[in-house]
């Protein structure tokens, strides 16, 4: 009895011992106590933030935990620890765990705002293993110059994890989440990006705007083996690429791109699984893309696809041509993929092939640029095509699809007729059945219609819903059988516990005006969204007006109010900073020849602004408006405005550093007057060639322009160079002292039509347009 009593003893002390290592807790409340906490951290320890803001901290989080006891660094109140200013985090050791951080308000010193490995500049690098950064919120944390690259996390090592956090807002250089796996440390990594929401990135006006990029070029043929499931990108538009693979093995299951401008892209490495994915437009904006297929081996099943109109390069499946013999940084020719059991519900370009073909263009591209490797051995089979418009084609070939094998798909294209591939494309009467918003089963596939038995064919087990094939011979993302509503954009199934991006509705609020100092105090004092109503008058002002939110400035009904500004030379009567957007609609604007009307600031643009200028009178400037370089607005729009006797016009061409980034994504111009402007009228450019950047977009529709441009250095009117998407249309231009109207990129979406030419010059059109290879 006694020796049970001394056994159950002991058994009850290891217990107790166990229990305690797991709830050693030392809360900590600055960083000289954190790092104290940190160096003396054993196995089981859990260090607490207090809660409140802590600036200025780079947490160098070192240690070496277990499997069953972690280190673990959480906050006293999830959601309650601000990390702001110049601050960041990194891990160096195994076994460590972040929780319930929020980073705001501030930037990282280093290259990554979290990152898994610690370098030293007298040790040697400590990369971690088995290490999580989870439930924790990054937002906004921006370099203050655009051009300043980082990433907001960047793996190292092996089994290191991203899980349930919320990512937003990232608008410099460089991917949101980067794997890196330069080392043989960091191979075969098998990480997990798991069950997150990364909210809206925005579009970032160049390249290097991605979400996710696994690896880069010169790494590509290693394996990584990296998971990316169950998580939800909601208006992630950085670039054409929200994720880049750009390494081998990797897995992308189950994740929802909802409303995203790019795709899922097999950039560079092999045999990727894409599986059970969701893509999901809004039937109008051609931006919003699927999946994009380079390199070999790729498997992509069970995805569907709803009511995208992308085409090229955002097709829902877009498969491009490759470059025989292609250098490691370009495009190798597709090879050895199977597209099969998916469902296009609604999509304009189902499937593109040959995507990218530029043999054209060989007249000023060496050849290791020259793509015209078609894609070769690639099944697709067993997928559902369903158009509620039938269209001309549901294979699009940029250039022939003659080494793809079309087997048992099936498509209601409405009577249409299409080229069928060996009858590898079936037209049947389908019917669609509502599971739920964006989810759609098409039903009345023929009874003897069958899947085709393709090779390795059996180890797709489950359809989208995870329900099991076994047994089954039905195509397409759903079988139709044990459905259920799977609640794609339950924002709660993604993200944190404790955080939401939902924003409540303001209603905006009018302030009235009538007087220079009311104005300046009420735009100061507005929030966000609220109207600047002016009174009749005269409004002298003589400093610069700050715009760091959304407002509307107008005047009163039947009324135009007139600003004019004796600011200092080279200052804007308008300063439009980070997240200011602007619309004036009805004023008359006036500087004294040696100022602007509006302008960005010339550093610190850390955040977009926008700039809406609808029935005004914009006169006597140096500049109607001047954007600096490494600012950005989505959109810049000028409505039924004239703009006169100004030295210059809208200038947004200081990105000349030729890496592919322009000032804004769309520069739009309809029914405006340009009168006596001597340069830089419209004047938009975007340096740098690089194929998978297809902005930006200049529209100048049913505009004049008279007696502009003498001051053009040369002797063109609007300059556009670089900018993809141009379009000149119902305009007219009289005694305009220039030689040419515009150059017009031939090989790119540039177009002029119906336009009125009077002593101007010329249109002309440069088919192949050169520009400097970004790489």
């Amino acid at each position: 009895m006694k020796k049970h009593l001394i056994i159950l003893s002991i058994f009850l002390l290891s217990l107790s011992c166990k229990e305690q290592v797991n709830l050693n807790a030392i809360k900590v409340t600055n960083p000289e106590e954190l790092n104290n906490a940190i160096a003396q951290a054993t196995a089981g320890d859990n260090i607490i933030l207090a809660n409140g803001i802590w600036k200025d901290v780079q947490i160098a989080f070192t240690g070496k935990g277990t499997k069953d006891h972690p280190i673990t660094i959480t906050a006293e109140t999830e959601g309650k620890v601000f990390i702001e200013g110049v601050s960041n985090l990194s891990f160096g050791g195994e076994y460590l765990e972040v929780s319930g951080l929020y980073f705001r308000n501030g930037y990282s010193p280093s290259q990554a705002v979290v990152d898994f490995k610690i370098s030293h500049d007298d040790k040697p690098e400590q990369i971690s293993n088995n290490c999580k950064f989870t439930n924790s919120v990054i937002e906004d944390f921006n370099k203050p110059k655009r051009d300043d690259s980082d990433l907001w996390v960047r793996f190292w090592g092996r089994h290191n994890e991203l899980s349930n956090c919320y990512i937003a807002g990232k608008t410099n250089r460089g991917p949101t989440v980067r794997v890196s796996i330069a080392g043989i440390e960091s191979i075969n990594n098998y990480h997990q990006i798991i069950n997150n929401h990364f909210g809206p990135r925005p579009v970032k006006g160049g390249p290097s705007g991605e979400t996710i990029q696994l690896g880069d070029s010169y790494t590509s043929m290693s394996p990584s083996h990296t998971m990316v499931a169950n998580n939800l990108f909601e208006e992630c538009n950085g670039e054409v690429e929200i994720i880049s693979s750009k390494t081998n093995f990797n897995v992308f299951k189950n994740n929802v791109f909802y409303k995203s401008e790019g795709s899922l892209v097999t950039r560079h490495g092999n045999y990727a699984t894409i599986d059970g994915n969701y893509f999901i437009g809004d039937g109008v904006n051609e931006n919003y893309g699927g999946i994009r297929i380079i390199n070999t081996g790729h498997w992509v099943v069970n995805n569907y696809f709803y009511n995208l109109k992308g085409k090229s390069f955002r097709s829902p499946l877009a498969v491009m041509n490759g470059i025989p013999k292609s250098p490691i940084n370009r495009y190798n020719q597709v090879t050895d993929v199977v597209v099969a059991y998916n469902t296009y519900i609604n999509c304009s370009s189902p499937w593109q092939f040959g995507v990218g073909t530029n043999i054209a263009q060989a007249d000023v591209l060496p050849k290791s640029e020259i793509r015209s490797a078609r894609a070769i051995r690639t099944t697709v089979a067993n997928n559902i095509v369903y158009n509620e418009e039938g269209l001309d084609a549901i294979v699009i070939e940029n250039d022939r699809a003659d080494g793809v094998t079309f087997k048992n798909n099936i498509t209601n294209n409405q009577g249409v007729a299409f080229k069928d591939f060996n009858n590898g494309i079936i037209a049947a009467a389908l019917d669609l059945k509502k599971l739920t918003d964006y989810i759609y089963i098409p039903t009345g596939i023929p009874d003897d219609f069958k899947a085709y038995a393709g090779f390795d064919f059996d180890i797709i087990e489950t359809d989208l819903l995870g329900i099991s094939r076994k047994d089954d011979t039905s195509i397409g993302a759903i079988m139709g059988k044990d459905v259920y509503n799977p609640n794609i954009l339950d924002k709660s199934k993604y993200g944190t516990t404790w955080y939401s991006n939902a924003v409540a509705s303001r209603t905006a609020i009018t302030h009235t005006v009538d007087n220079p100092e009311a104005l300046q105090a009420k735009i100061k004092e507005a929030g966000h969204g609220d109207i600047i109503m002016l009174k009749e008058g005269l409004y002298s002002i003589n400093t610069s007006i700050p715009i760091n939110k959304t407002l509307i400035l107008k005047s009163q009904e039947n009324t135009k109010a007139q600003l004019f500004f004796s600011g200092k030379a080279n200052t804007p009567l308008f300063s439009l900073q980070s997240k200011g957007k602007l619309t004036i609609d009805n004023l008359s604007l006036k500087g004294d020849n040696t100022n602007y009307a509006f302008a960005s600031l010339k550093e610190n643009m850390s955040n977009h602004f926008g700039l809406t200028v609808l029935n005004t009178d914009i006169s006597n400037f140096n500049y109607a408006l001047k954007v600096h370089k490494e600012s950005f607005a989505e959109r810049i729009t000028f409505e039924n405005t004239t703009i006169s006797n100004c030295e210059n016009g809208i200038e947004l061409s200081e990105e000349t550093n030729d890496k592919g980034d322009y000032n804004t994504e769309y520069l739009t111009i309809t029914n405006c007057n340009f009168n006596r402007v001597k340069a830089n009228v419209i004047d938009y450019y975007r340096g740098g060639y690089d194929e998978s950047t297809i902005g930006g977009n200049l529209l100048v529709k049913n505009s004049t322009f008279t007696q502009c441009g003498g001051g053009e250095q040369n002797k063109t009117l609007l300059n556009h160079r670089g900018i993809i998407n141009v379009t000149l249309t119902k305009n007219t231009f009289e005694n305009n002292p220039v030689t040419f109207i515009a150059t017009l990129w031939g090989a790119k979406n540039n177009n002029a039509s119906d336009n009125k030419i009077i002593n101007s010059g010329k249109l002309t059109v440069e088919e192949n347009l050169k520009l400097k290879l970004m790489y």
